[in-house]
């Protein structure tokens, strides 16, 4: 409890901000949520399971129906497994456990489910324009990407987050190492613009509802 409390007291200003940003439209960015060690911390741990060729082709649709099309992504994922993670892995969850029990504290949001994912988009890969909800479930309150590349990413690179508003403009986002974003699962239609140059690196992943 003492550790959740001294989290929170330093966190407050930025969980709010966040909040209100969801609040007021739906999505909201964030630079600052890891630390640059964390945010390397996170990518060595993604980078090392690559490396042992655990990961597999990504599928569209939930696990009951889910299959393989390339015309519509092209990522590779590993899922993340909160009761066998890594140290890394286990600092992640540490922070969106915190964050968790704010939201649901304040705004009473009834999150009592999590899924997260690693995803690399090579080059040359994307993800077309969708919504993070299925027919057969809408459990997904708010989606999260938090991107793990290892450089500045110039915004030749492409691999953009391109979230469409409701009767609004766009919004394009680019994948900047530590930048976290959330935003409305049932409400934001968005795509992955294709990868120019480089490997984007991501965790990805969705805060539920019953």
């Amino acid at each position: 409890m003492e550790l959740f409390e001294q989290l929170e007291t330093a966190t407050i200003p930025q969980y709010e901000i966040i909040i209100n940003d969801l609040l007021a439209r739906q999505y909201s960015i964030v630079d600052s949520f890891f630390t640059e060690e964390e945010v390397a911390l996170f990518r060595n741990s993604l980078l090392a399971k690559y490396e042992e060729d655990r990961f597999k082709k990504s599928a569209i649709g939930n696990r009951t129906n889910e299959e393989i099309d390339r015309s519509v992504r092209g990522d590779f994922i590993l899922w993340i497994n909160e009761l066998q993670q890594t140290p890394a892995e286990q600092l992640f969850f540490e922070k969106i456990n915190t964050f968790i029990a704010y939201l649901n504290r304040t705004c009473f949001l009834g999150i009592v489910q999590k899924e997260f994912h690693y995803a690399i988009y090579p080059t040359g890969t994307f993800y077309k324009r969708h919504l993070d909800t299925f027919m057969n479930d809408d459990r997904r309150r708010l989606s999260v990407v938090c991107y793990l590349n290892e450089a500045i990413w110039p915004a030749s690179n492409g691999g953009e987050l391109v979230i469409y508003p409701e009767g609004k403009k766009e919004i394009e986002i680019l994948p900047l190492p530590g930048r976290i974003v959330f935003f409305e699962s049932q409400i934001l239609e968005h795509e992955v613009k294709p990868v120019k140059a480089g490997e984007r690196l991501s965790i990805t992943g969705w805060l539920k509802t019953r």
